[in-house]
């Protein structure tokens, strides 16, 4: 008998009522342990958005107030981008396998079509050898382009703005430079290196999209278990 025909005459798992009340609490669990998982990252996103508020609010607060304040929010987001990369690493456990039972499991039992029994073992694996599906480096590009990409746009154009024409328009490049001064660091140079923070971020986020097509395809897998 060859192999094929092994697997042909391979009889299919069928789950009794004990095994299918088993797996909707599974299911069940998984979708709650997502959606806490899921709460901590807007928790994260929100306490950036507080602090680039707070530091709006201090800069254009006065025509005196330093720009200071914006460029050192900045950390504090790249801190909590960390946060949160960190939580979607978790968070994304506990996603793809719900989603690989709603795609393998409830589906086929919707639409009616067989189904690949491999699922059970992939899905198996996972729970007797659990591990992250998805690396710091793209969980963080994954995060920053969905959320923090738009804080940061908005960082860059307040800060750009406030050296420019608050409290009034800049004449030349000369004097938007000197406004750009942090204490004895000349503006020309912290110019440069808030040039060099955002295109570094740009990079870093088209690198990681990069990483991820490469994985999943252009079009992403929705259901990848790693």
């Amino acid at each position: 008998m060859s192999p094929m025909d092994s697997n042909k005459a391979k009889p299919r798992h069928t789950f009794d009522s004990a095994e299918m009340g088993a797996i909707a609490h599974l299911y069940r669990g998984e979708v709650y342990r997502s959606t806490i998982w899921r709460t901590r990252l807007d928790n994260t996103t929100n306490w950036a958005i507080v602090t680039m508020g707070i530091a709006l609010s201090t800069t254009f607060s006065n025509p005196e107030a330093s720009p200071l304040p914006l460029l050192l929010v900045g950390l504090l987001i790249a801190v909590f981008l960390g946060m949160e990369a960190r939580r979607y690493r978790y968070f994304n456990v506990w996603r793809a396998r719900a989603r690989w039972l709603e795609v393998n499991f409830y589906a086929p039992i919707l639409t009616g079509e067989a189904r690949d029994d491999s699922w059970q073992a992939t899905l198996a694996r996972d729970y007797t050898t659990p591990r992250h599906h998805i690396s710091f480096v793209r969980a963080a590009g994954r995060r920053l382009r969905r959320n923090y990409v738009w804080i940061l746009a908005v960082q860059v154009v307040a800060y750009y703005g406030k050296i420019a024409i608050h409290p009034t328009p800049a004449a030349t490049f000369a004097e938007f430079a000197d406004r750009a001064a942090v204490g004895p660091i000349p503006g020309w140079i912290v110019l440069m290196v808030g040039f060099a923070y955002n295109f570094g971020w740009l990079a870093f986020a088209l690198g990681t999209m990069w990483l991820d097509q490469r994985k999943h395809g252009a079009k992403g897998d929705a259901v990848a278990m790693g």
